[in-house]
Formats: structure tokens, C-alpha cells, sequence
């Protein structure tokens, strides 16, 4: 399993290991400060010795790049906080087509639909519905009746 962080941030994790190695910290007490496993430690620690202190350095991740990059990915955001309508939908709901034509008409890139879900989870952001809700909906009769009437009406347990 690869572990959280991006490339730089597990290279500086493997250096800081390294340096406390190096100042004759324990490798069980490396690995409880970052909170990593032990054998990790001693791996790092093992191909340090043997190819050198660059062997811990971050290779370049494999596969395409991006087609948005991190200040398009911010822009896309803003729009999304503005709202649905702001972007000339007709309901103020983004949905995974809604949010393809967004990025098409204002980045000029094509994402298919059923990537778009993969795009907006990096961003942070999560797949939600409205509650629906009556326009006719009176908030205050619905807190006096649970006041009042529920308990009145409410079945008492048996004694």
C-alpha cells in the first residue's frame, strides 16, 4: 500500500529518518516519531548504506499528467462555490455532467463523466443530494406540533 503524502513529503520523511539514524537515535524510536513501521526504518536506513543517501530520494511518479493543473484545479473550485447557476445551469445542483461542461467551457478539456467523480474527490469534495423539502413547509407548526401534540399523542411503555 503506498503511503499518504506526496512524493517531496515522503522523501523528507525518509531524509529526516535518516538524519535521526545518524545522530544515533534508535530505529524503533525513528519510526514512532514518524509514525511509520519500523521495518521501513531499517530499510531506508539499509539502502542509505548501500547506494548511498540519493537512493532516498523521490523518483517521478509514473503515468499521464494531469490535464488540469493546480492553479486550473483552484480555479475550478471557485466556480463550483459560486453555484450551479452562477455557471448558467438551471438549478443550483452540480452533477458530474454539469461540472464536465463547466471544465470543457471555461479550460477547453475534455473529461468523460464517469471521471469526473475522481477529480472533484482530489479537490476534497463529496458526492451529496439536497433533502428534498415542501415549498409549503411551515417550520415553526412542525416545532409545535413535536412540542406539543407528539406528546400527548406518544405511546407511554407499560409498567
Amino acid at each position: 500500500m503506498r503511503p499518504h503524502g506526496s512524493p517531496v513529503q515522503l522523501e523528507r520523511r525518509r531524509l529526516h529518518a535518516l538524519t535521526l539514524l545518524d545522530q544515533g537515535v534508535p530505529p524503533v524510536d525513528v519510526a514512532r516519531t514518524l509514525g511509520v513501521n519500523r521495518r521501513s526504518v531499517r530499510r531506508w536506513h539499509a539502502r542509505a548504506r548501500s547506494r548511498g543517501r540519493d537512493a532516498l530520494r523521490a523518483v517521478p511518479a509514473p503515468g499521464r499528467p494531469p490535464r488540469l493543473d493546480p492553479s486550473a484545479k483552484r480555479r475550478l473550485e471557485q466556480h463550483l462555490l459560486r453555484g450551479a447557476q452562477a455557471a448558467g445551469f438551471p438549478t443550483d445542483l452540480w452533477t458530474c455532467p454539469r461540472v464536465a461542461t463547466l471544465i470543457r467551457r471555461e479550460f477547453g478539456v475534455r473529461y468523460h463523466v464517469d471521471h469526473i467523480g475522481r477529480v472533484l474527490r482530489a479537490l476534497g469534495w463529496t458526492p451529496q443530494k439536497p433533502e428534498r423539502q415542501a415549498r409549503e413547509r411551515d417550520e415553526g407548526a412542525i416545532r409545535r406540533w413535536v412540542r406539543v401534540e407528539w406528546p400527548r399523542i406518544k405511546k407511554e411503555p407499560v409498567r
